[in-house]
């Protein structure tokens, strides 16, 4: 009896943890399994010898020079650099996005004249962006701006469009007939509907600020200021190939990261909104 107390105040843990075991395990061993391939492929490439090791050397160098690179203070000023510009380039581009995505929505007319215009401004390489920001800003942090923001916003305003596109006219109707209008049938209809392809825009906008910020800190490069790009760019002119892979491993691990938390996200509000089956 007494043991039968004791188990229904301190149930066994075990299980549960197991089964969050089970589960990081699940969603980590495809992606460690992806790196190991991609190891073995760049080992191999590097054996077969078609470039010299001191311009493409093996895993084993890389990733001891990127071990020292953690253990320096400046990485981190650099990474705090970059950072900084990626939030704050990404949350105007989100902003903008989203005012743009709303207003084109709203008007028949404003969508016949800007929506192919901001499918346009999407697939257009952010590259071609810079030489006109150095020309308007100069070597400065608003040329980077410029660009991460001109890359970003025309993915998060499709994002928008595409969720209240795809909201069922039913749902707008009974909307109405509830007596929500304007700015009462966004708030509580139309984006929450529309969230689920937001987030996918908001995800899609993320990887184009990601892709310009890295761009921009190659051509930009700002006295004092520090910055992920940078290092690269320094890597490319000192030919100090084990730092310059160091650091693109580096890039891609913040890049693999940020799509990990958006697909969380995405995860979760799918499960929300019913899109996924409940287990």
């Amino acid at each position: 009896m007494a043991t039968r107390v004791a188990s229904l105040a301190f149930p066994d843990r075990g299980g549960e943890v197991a089964e969050i075991a089970a589960r990081i395990w699940a969603k980590t061993w495809p992606l460690l399994g992806a790196a190991g391939l991609m190891a073995a492929a760049w080992q191999a490439v590097v054996w077969l010898g078609f470039w010299p090791d001191y311009l493409l050397p093996g895993p084993a160098v890389v990733f001891g020079r990127l071990a020292e690179d953690l253990r320096d203070p400046s990485l981190y000023g650099a990474f705090m650099t970059t950072g900084t510009r990626a939030v704050a380039g990404y949350s105007l581009a989100v902003v903008m996005g989203l005012v743009l995505g709303l207003g084109v929505s709203r008007s028949a007319v404003v969508r016949a004249a800007m929506g192919s215009l901001i499918t346009g401004l999407q697939s257009m390489p952010s590259i071609a962006w810079f030489p006109l920001a150095i020309l308007l800003f100069g070597l400065s942090e608003a040329a980077i701006m410029f660009v991460v923001v001109l890359g970003a916003a025309p993915a998060v305003a499709n994002g928008l469009i595409t969720g209240i596109d795809h909201i069922p006219p039913l749902l707008l109707r009974y909307g109405r007939v509830a007596g929500a209008k304007n700015f009462t049938l966004y708030k509580r209809i139309v984006l929450p509907a529309a969230l689920p392809s937001f987030v996918g825009g908001l995800k899609q906008g993320w990887a184009f600020a990601w892709r310009s910020l890295m761009a921009g800190e190659l051509l930009v490069i700002i006295a004092q200021r520090p910055s992920l790009g940078a290092r690269l760019q320094f890597a490319r002119e000192f030919a100090d190939a084990p730092g310059l892979l160091s650091m693109m491993i580096v890039i891609l691990v913040i890049g693999i990261v940020v799509d990990r938390m958006f697909g969380l996200a995405d995860g979760w509000i799918r499960e929300r909104w019913g899109l996924v089956e409940q287990h």
